[in-house]
């Protein structure tokens, strides 16, 4: 049970509260976003290949994703605002390193050590405001966070294409710091200290380590091996070193009384079938929008500012997604959750268009909107979907579980899309393998989204009816909080 404060959201102490969660999770979002911008310059700039730049992306998703219940976990057990503000500064020293970074390998490792503070922070900024807010105030105050924070997550790629424009890539990560540091002081003099004390005393360690062993092991792997070949034992037993850690993650969260993942939520079909959908659908969209600012740069003459607004109407199109979850709560979500996810990945297909034709307006915007309408129509049932099969104890858990999965999907169709798709080595630096690679691309990722919605077809299931004939209604408590493109809504409940 999460503490409960008194804070007004109306007050100047609230209106402090809600501004040092949104910059700090605002932070840690948009730099997932904006690198890509900046990809084909650090690219350029450092001589690497395909798989270096895909290890800048995930060196970055593989640790947020790997810590993310353990920032939670954390936070819950020995504060919030010590374990966020730990995260701030983290994450603030990691990101002037990377502003300073000489080369691709460096600023790899060192990506790595950004994603450990953003998995410290991010958890705890939604808890903050959960256990600091006045129960009647609790939803004013994650609305304007969820508000502000989608603001800030649709300006940042159009903030780092300009950086990029004016001063050098490296100002994306050196913009961190005067707002780590306003962060930083905003918690220190502003957020109140909560904690669960029902948490368990101890941090699920060995669950952790395995998690990340597994993630890393696979990542490697199919990173690695398109791009050295596949005659060299690395990348093998990297993979099955992987799946070794895998396996004994899934034996020691059964056995541990307090795990960091409860694997009784995954004996729910429907739970356990959304998140397939989710790691499908969000895996493909990552992968695309790996390779979308390099593909606007390289072979459709954008300038870095050009390429950072090209997804802004995403941003309107997705408000739809709360008239989808309205329409959900009513019928349903296995038709929207089946078709959704579908013309996502008609979308997707269609970014194929910006290979031939350059203009915005004809090439990508069609495309933006298209994939835009079906991420508004799946996203909101999707995320419900998940929460109503889980127990409502479990609804904040189950909601960073289908969050951490989507970053996991990401994670994996970046490390091995380029690869199906031909692309490799310096090809993304040629137009002509370039746009021959991206057109393959869309095509497998447009392919796998219908999977996801054929799957969602399959075993998804509409609740019970209630009086009238309509599914009965989601329980009051548990709002859904969008928070950017790599991730469903994450969700506030008891």
């Amino acid at each position: 049970m999460l503490d409960q404060g008194g804070l007004r959201y109306r007050s100047g102490a609230g209106r402090w509260v809600i501004a040092a969660t949104v910059l700090g999770s605002g932070m840690a979002s948009v730099d997932a976003t904006v690198v890509g911008i900046a990809l084909p310059t650090i690219g350029r700039e450092f001589h690497a290949s395909i798989a270096q730049l895909q290890w800048v992306v995930n060196g970055y998703t593989l640790t947020l994703a790997a810590l993310l219940l353990v920032g939670g976990s954390v936070g819950d057990r020995f504060g919030r605002r010590r374990v966020f503000t730990i995260g701030v500064i983290w994450f603030t020293v990691a990101s002037a390193a990377c502003a300073l970074a000489p080369g691709s390998t460096t600023l790899i490792a060192l990506r790595m050590l950004q994603g450990v503070g953003g998995a410290l922070l991010t958890p705890g900024s939604l808890a903050i405001l959960q256990a600091s807010f006045r129960e009647e105030d609790r939803g004013q105050a994650i609305g304007a966070w969820t508000g502000l924070g989608g603001v800030a997550s649709a300006t940042g790629p159009f903030i780092g294409g300009w950086l990029i424009a004016v001063a050098s890539w490296r100002w994306i990560f050196f913009i961190n710091l005067p707002i780590g540091l306003a962060v930083l002081l905003l918690a220190i003099r502003h957020v109140p200290e909560s904690r669960d004390e029902s948490a368990p005393d101890r941090v699920d360690v060995p669950g952790a380590l395995l998690v990340m062993g597994a993630l890393a092991g696979i990542t490697y792997g199919l990173i690695e091996g398109p791009a050295h070949g596949w005659h060299g034992p690395g990348p093998v037993v990297a993979l099955v070193t992987g799946a070794v850690a895998a396996g004994l993650f899934v034996v020691v969260e059964a056995r541990r009384p307090a795990p960091l993942l409860p694997l009784g939520l995954f004996r729910h079909r429907q739970f356990t079938v959304t998140n397939a959908v989710t790691f499908v659908v969000y895996g493909a969209l990552g992968g695309v929008l790996f390779l979308l600012p390099v593909v606007l740069q390289v072979v459709g003459g954008y300038s870095p500012l050009a390429s950072g607004v090209a997804l802004l109407p995403l941003t309107v199109v997705m408000l739809l997604s709360s008239t989808s979850g309205r329409l959900a709560s009513r019928f349903g979500p296995r038709l929207q959750m089946s078709v959704g996810p579908v013309v996502v990945g008609c979308g997707l297909a269609l970014l194929s268009r910006v290979t031939t034709d350059t203009s915005y307006v004809t090439g990508v915007l069609p495309a933006v909107l298209v994939f835009g309408l079906g991420l508004a129509i799946t996203v909101a049932p999707l995320t419900a979907t998940a929460l109503a099969a889980a127990p409502v104890e479990h609804a904040g858990l189950a909601s960073a579980v289908n969050n951490d999965i989507a970053r996991i999907g990401g994670l994996i169709a970046v490390a091995v899309l380029p690869a199906l798709s031909g692309i490799s080595g310096s090809a993304y630096l040629h137009p002509g393998a370039l746009a021959a690679g991206f057109t393959a691309a869309t095509k497998i990722a447009g392919a796998w989204c219908v999977a996801g919605g054929l799957l969602a077809a399959v075993g998804i299931r509409n609740p019970e009816t209630g009086a009238g004939g309509t599914p009965a209604p989601e329980p009051p408590d548990r709002d859904y909080h969008h928070c950017g493109l790599d991730a469903p809504p994450q969700v506030i409940g008891d």
